[in-house]
């Protein structure tokens, strides 16, 4: 594993004090961390809240079966691998265990060469995982930009758009979904703009009261209304200098539109109560989720101050137009999550991975970075897992994995060398394993033989053995 991060998890689940002792030691001098469990019960417990790496269950429990154990685990934490063990296996059982997805099936007494080869293989599968980890916190902070994470090309381009439109313009127009980031464009318009060790401000305008627009955004003076019980300059005269940022402009109300189009056009504001305009300098950045083209048409809103605003439009994505970006933002929610709440949580397993990218996130990225401020919250290991992320988000738990468009069937599920072979043969329950383990790999051949501990030549003539076309890289 990198360095300071905790030993891999095995949980141990055996009625017999002996084959847990034995297991528990085999595994601690391979560098894992043991749990023990006399029964299927404790073990579900366990896994309640806890993520363990692999578990090794005995078939024949006292209360609940190994075959339930595992199908608990397949729902609860798919990212477990899970060993059964047993000292009076059947065909059926074996069978059952491959389908349910155990990477092995072991008779006692245990074989502990074998046993050697799956726990190094999860071992260093987890080490590459945490390796893969560290590699996306450090591309997240090489494609940060002024707060926003984005290595895709949309993103990309609003980078570079910024860079090239900051220094020039004065009035910008903020378009995208809410939640997608449309203040951290007008910062990152201040930050590159010749303004930028100036004031920003911002101010929301679907949270100001109707009748105190005029006084929040042009200023008042003292006795102009009741409660006025001093000179108040607005946020124009605040910002002066620097740059206004209109949140929601699409909310403001139609009289102080026309008031804000002489603003822009004049460059003077008047304080409600003054006879007198006072000159501002001021660069206006304006975002909306609504379409105001649509709403200008319709005589929703001010035509004439829309293309006024509209001088330059910036259109921020959706999250799910951009899910390449996903496990870049996520790596660095984590890393700073992981900072303010002073956990050691290097990222999340694969399958928890899976489910943010093929989430919905209407939210966008402010409900992904809730989601997993949460899910690091209730985090108790390294890895955050599916546990954590399901009560979050209404589509809920990963479908199980599907096997690969590049590991095809033949037509029939006959051996090409042994003619027809019996549905429940040990023929049969070793194909299946084999495809099922190619599905948990991607279809990579060299990541399915270390999984299976074979080398890739064995695994090969096995391919060909049971007619198996696996055309995945490896």
């Amino acid at each position: 594993m990198t360095r300071d991060a905790p030993l891999p998890t095995i949980l141990v689940v055996d009625d017999e004090a002996g084959v847990r002792e034995i297991v528990g030691r085999f595994a601690e001098a391979e560098g894992f961390t043991v749990v023990n469990c006399q029964t299927g019960g404790a073990a579900l417990e366990q896994l309640a809240h806890r993520h363990a790496d692999v578990a090794m269950i005995d078939l024949g429990l006292p209360d609940v079966g190994g075959i339930e154990v595992l199908r608990a685990i397949r729902e609860t934490d798919p990212d477990c691998q899970v060993i059964l063990m047993s000292g009076n296996a059947t065909i059926d059982s074996a069978v059952e265990a491959v389908k349910l997805g155990a990477i092995d099936y072991l008779t006692k007494p245990l074989d502990f060469v074998r046993l050697k080869r799956l726990l190094t293989a999860v071992r260093d599968d987890g080490t590459r995982r945490a390796r893969l980890l560290q590699a996306e916190q450090e591309v997240a902070k090489n494609a940060e930009f002024c707060g926003m994470v984005g290595r895709g090309p949309i993103m990309q381009e609003l980078f570079g758009l910024i860079r090239r439109l900051a220094p020039h313009v004065r009035t910008v127009l903020v378009t995208g979904e809410t939640g997608s980031g449309k203040e951290l464009v007008a910062r990152a318009l201040h930050r590159f703009g010749p303004r930028g060790s100036k004031r920003f401000v911002a101010i929301n305008c679907s949270a100001v009261v109707e009748t105190l627009f005029e006084s929040e955004l042009f200023g008042h003076l003292r006795g102009a209304f009741t409660g006025a019980t001093d000179n108040k300059p607005g946020l124009f005269e605040v910002a002066n200098g620097g740059t206004l940022f209109l949140d929601e402009i699409g909310e403001l109300p139609q009289v102080m539109q026309a008031k804000l189009l002489r603003v822009l056009e004049t460059g003077e504001v008047q304080r409600v109560g003054a006879v007198s305009p006072t000159k501002v300098d001021v660069h206006v950045v304006a975002a909306t989720n609504r379409d105001l083209r649509a709403e200008s048409e319709a005589g929703q809103f001010r035509s004439d101050l829309f293309y006024r605003l509209n001088v330059v439009e910036l259109r921020v994505p959706a999250l799910r137009e951009r899910r390449e970006d996903i496990p870049y933002l996520t790596a660095a929610f984590v890393r700073d999550s992981a900072t303010r709440f002073n956990k050691k949580i290097v990222g999340l397993t694969p399958s928890a991975e899976k489910i943010l990218v093929a989430g919905t996130w209407n939210g966008n990225v402010r409900e992904l970075r809730n989601v997993v401020e949460r899910a690091c919250i209730l985090a108790d290991s390294e890895f955050i897992s599916e546990r954590e992320f399901t009560s979050s988000l209404a589509h809920g738990a990963a479908p199980p994995p599907r096997l690969p468009a590049a590991v095809r069937l033949p037509q029939t599920d006959t051996a090409p060398s042994s003619g027809d072979v019996p549905g429940d043969s040990l023929s049969t329950v070793e194909r299946d394993h084999i495809l099922d383990v190619l599905a948990r790999a991607g279809g990579n051949k060299a990541k399915a033989a270390r999984m299976l501990g074979l080398d890739r030549r064995s695994l090969y003539r096995r391919l060909d053995a049971y007619g198996i076309r696996a055309d995945a890289s490896g």
